[in-house]
């Protein structure tokens, strides 16, 4: 009796520890909640002070800290970590509220991320500045981007798009209230096409106009169809299409003159007009000509690209340009086009030079992170804008078909913009057909 026990008892650790090994792996989220976090937060808690010391993150205290500890509570004076305010723990890591001591700032955290990463045993940790003083760091305890899951509640709102996922396993949103303008790079097969459709399928669902620049002769965005307000799949229709939202720019900018603000925003709701996304895949397409014919017709397209990337986000027009390659090989006006994109999000890129022209301008730090997105993980990429920041995200999977569904769901939100008529892309007949528009039509001027 006692050896069957025994073999049971052993049977049950082994079959234990076996579902665990498969839990890590396959259910990475289960394993971390039920092992992986209360091993972490012990590890942190009992070692954190010394980890800051050996780490540099650590000060010398003030004079009448030191007088006291020595004096009146008779103990050794030690360095100043900063000081620990929250610990929370998530489904994907650990948040660590911090209070920085006089003498330290983010930098240094950032610095010694990669340090903290190994002392504590987790994937990564990222700090973000919460406000003057405070930092979050943000641990987070497996691969996050091995198995893409966007957090709970991340839905389209406002002009905020929630697109990918970020290492820390926060949701990347796109936002186009704060980073109006941005440029997407990749080669081929480096899910850039996916992040579209993720972009699309969440556009698809907010009260704006979507326009669609697909020089491919419409093979990307022809199956949006039922969602946008205008198409155009050859460079002479695009600079046609782009003279008419240059033309709406400037009727807007005479709204905003008329009643004294200087943004869209700004503007009584029922006066508001409607935003509008313009969507232009593989801008080289805008850029390059066969033949001198087609400087002139170059000239209008760059020179309205600049001008609406420059001015259009006051009155609410909104550029997201798309390639595989974007710097001063394709022409005059390519330079300062990029200039006005001040979000970035740069995929796999097959050279070095290419993640410099999507990053080295504004997040000079991560052009080797990009540099180094592997393969067989499409959908990876670095976004950065012009503040510096940058993280690595990437994109769930969302297929061709999902987009269109989406597109077609939300058919009956493409508002009224007269201006755009001619640009309609023809609707297949056996699409359903859509209810009454929910975007009131808005006058552009009075």
């Amino acid at each position: 009796m006692t050896a069957v026990s025994m073999v049971l008892e052993t049977t049950g650790v082994f079959a234990g520890a076996g579902g665990l090994g498969y839990a890590k792996v396959r259910a990475p989220r289960a394993y971390w909640s039920l092992v992986g976090l209360p091993v972490t937060w012990g590890r942190f808690t009992f070692t954190y002070r010394s980890t800051m010391d050996v780490c540099g993150l650590t000060v010398q205290p003030s004079r009448m800290r030191a007088f006291l500890a020595r004096n009146v509570a008779r103990r050794e004076v030690l360095p100043v970590p900063p000081k620990v305010r929250r610990v929370r723990g998530t489904s994907t890591g650990l948040r660590v509220t911090l209070r920085l001591p006089a003498g330290l700032e983010p930098a240094d955290l950032m610095a010694a991320s990669e340090r903290l990463r190994h002392a504590w045993g987790v994937h990564s940790v990222t700090i973000a500045e919460t406000k003057p003083g405070y930092v979050e760091l943000r641990m987070t305890g497996y691969d996050v981007l091995r198995q893409v899951r966007l957090p709970r509640g991340a839905r389209p709102e406002g002009l905020a798009v929630p697109v990918a996922l970020r290492e820390d396993g926060t949701a990347f949103v796109r936002d186009y209230r704060q980073v109006p303008m941005a440029l997407t790079l990749g080669a081929n097969s480096s899910g850039k096409s996916v992040y579209q459709r993720n972009l699309i399928k969440g556009l698809a669902r907010l009260p704006v106009a979507l326009v669609g620049i697909d020089c491919k002769r419409g093979v990307e965005h022809s199956a949006y169809a039922p969602r946008l307000s205008a198409l155009v799949t050859t460079p002479d229709d695009s600079a046609s299409l782009l003279d008419v939202l240059v033309a709406e720019m400037e009727s807007r900018f005479d709204l905003l003159s008329a009643h004294g603000v200087s943004d869209m925003w700004d503007l009584p709701e029922r006066l508001r007009p409607v935003p509008v996304v313009v969507l232009v895949d593989e801008v080289a397409e805008l850029f390059l000509i066969s033949s001198k014919k087609d400087e002139e017709r170059r000239e209008r397209i760059v020179t309205a690209l600049i001008r609406l990337a420059q001015m259009a986000r006051a009155v609410g027009i909104y550029l997201e340009v798309c390639g595989q390659r974007f710097g001063s090989e394709l022409g005059k006006g390519a330079t300062m086009l990029r200039a006005q994109l001040t979000g970035r999000v740069v995929h796999r890129v097959n050279d070095k030079q290419t993640a410099e022209m999507g990053l080295a301008d504004v997040a000079p730090d991560a052009v080797a992170a990009a540099s180094l997105i592997p393969a067989e993980r499409p959908g990876t990429a670095v976004a950065a804008d012009s503040s510096g920041g940058w993280a690595k995200i990437r994109t769930p999977h969302t297929s061709r078909d999902e987009a269109k569904a989406a597109c077609r769901d939300f058919a009956h939100l493409v508002p009224d913009l007269p201006a755009l008529d001619r640009f309609r892309p023809h609707v297949p007949a056996d699409a359903p057909k859509t209810g009454p528009s929910l975007v009131k039509p808005r006058p552009v001027t009075e």
